[in-house]
């Protein structure tokens, strides 16, 4: 695959242990740059400890992470910003008491180029226009939708190059999750690249370029997103075919 974009991201036989339990069992991926990558699996299967481990949140026991070639196991969470990788966590994270304005400066943290900040935060409350309307209030006043929109809004204001997104989707009803998901095209094409972790197999498949499955903290299967998406097993485990 001569003509297959550059390696964003890659992990090899990546280990996480909580005490005796293997979290994740010596799994290998790669996310190449420009692309969607999603990452599927059954509530349990060891998707958001991959992620966190990615992003330095968790430890792994063994294994390497490289982004862009170069090596980031043991790095800091801050650090993995400062060389372009943003992670908008499940749970969305966000600073209840702060007001929106206020969590979206501070995905900015690192950055001293004002310019460049006032034109992300543009270019992100053009991407959530109902972020814009609700800057001043609280942010743990915003519906749960709402929340999702500004934790992503705010993993952008970092200007990765790589953003993590953990179970954007979680607790939404159906027309927002078409919005984020519609949101997420529009970021990649900006030229975002993205690991996205989803447990709504059919919109993640629909929008990935590349897909992992994960079962029990064991990568079971991986290919175009398409192409699983077509697969009996998938279909079977994950989008409700017979």
């Amino acid at each position: 695959m001569s003509d297959a974009p550059p390696v964003m991201l890659e992990v090899k036989d990546l280990q996480v242990a909580y005490g005796a339990i293997k979290a994740i069992r010596g799994i290998n991926l790669v996310v190449r740059i420009g692309q969607i990558v999603t990452l599927i699996g059954a509530n349990g299967a060891g998707k958001t400890t991959t992620l966190r481990a990615i992003s330095g949140m968790v430890r792994p026991s063994a294994g390497t992470i490289t982004l862009r070639g170069q090596p980031i196991g043991g790095l800091a969470s801050h650090q993995m910003v400062r060389l372009g990788m943003a992670h908008a966590p499940e749970g969305r994270g966000i600073f209840a008491n702060l007001s929106v304005e206020e969590n979206l400066d501070l995905g900015a943290y690192i950055r001293r180029d004002r310019a460049g900040i006032a034109a992300d935060k543009e270019r992100a409350l053009t991407l959530f226009p109902r972020i814009r309307e609700r800057l001043g209030q609280n942010a743990g006043t915003l519906s749960g939708g709402e929340q999702q929109m500004l934790a992503i809004a705010r993993a952008l204001m970092a200007r990765p190059t790589l953003l993590l997104l953990d179970e954007p989707s979680l607790g939404l009803a159906p027309q927002i999750v078409q919005t984020i998901f519609q949101i997420i095209r529009d970021i990649n094409a900006g030229g975002t690249t993205i690991l996205l972790v989803e447990q709504n197999a059919h919109m993640a498949l629909n929008v990935a370029h590349h897909a992992y499955v994960l079962e029990a903290g064991e990568i079971t299967m991986e290919g175009p997103a398409r192409e699983l998406a077509r697969s009996d097993e998938v279909r079977k485990a994950y989008l409700g075919g017979h």
